[in-house]
């Protein structure tokens, strides 16, 4: 069971850091590269406690639909989003949120699951793992950017 954490420290409130990491807006901008859309739920705005999303994007060369929820919510501290329905066996998000003098560090932490058995995991080790490693820190530069700049005032009216 691959276990993913990326940490990120950002030059701003927990509060703000914690609603740009849960703006679809801002989560499809970060995903242009992979055509990644909210084709249904939540389709704009911030997402909050019971609400589920529904992503299409390209990866791999193949159209992929994922759908996920979050299931827990402790605004600004801490929010998981949980496959409901998708490619893998399931995987578990979790968005954590500390506070850091006058900024935050951003805890990413990724627990997923191929399907398929020993192939899966196969597939988990040599490719996956290295992707989504790589998809999530592209995704935090770009919202650590957009955090530390005016930027973010496209996504949040405020914090």
């Amino acid at each position: 069971m691959p276990i993913l954490t990326i940490e990120t420290l950002l030059d701003v409130p927990c509060e703000r850091a914690f609603d740009l990491a849960r703006s679809i807006d801002l989560h499809v901008a970060t995903q242009t590269a992979h055509h990644e859309q909210a084709v249904s739920g939540v389709t704009a705005g911030m997402i909050g406690l019971g609400q589920e999303v529904t992503w299409r994007a390209r990866h791999f060369g193949f159209s992929l639909t994922l759908t996920s929820r979050i299931v827990q919510f402790d605004r600004p501290r801490h929010f998981r989003d949980s496959m409901v329905r998708g490619p893998f066996k399931r995987f578990d998000h979790d968005h954590i949120f500390e506070q850091r003098g006058a900024g935050t560090l951003m805890r990413d932490i990724f627990d997923f699951n191929s399907p398929f058995g020993i192939l899966g995991k196969l597939v988990d080790a040599l490719i996956l793992k290295r992707r989504l490693e790589c998809l999530l820190r592209e995704r935090n530069e770009i919202l650590k950017r957009v955090a530390e700049t005016d930027e973010w005032k496209r996504y949040l009216s405020e914090t």
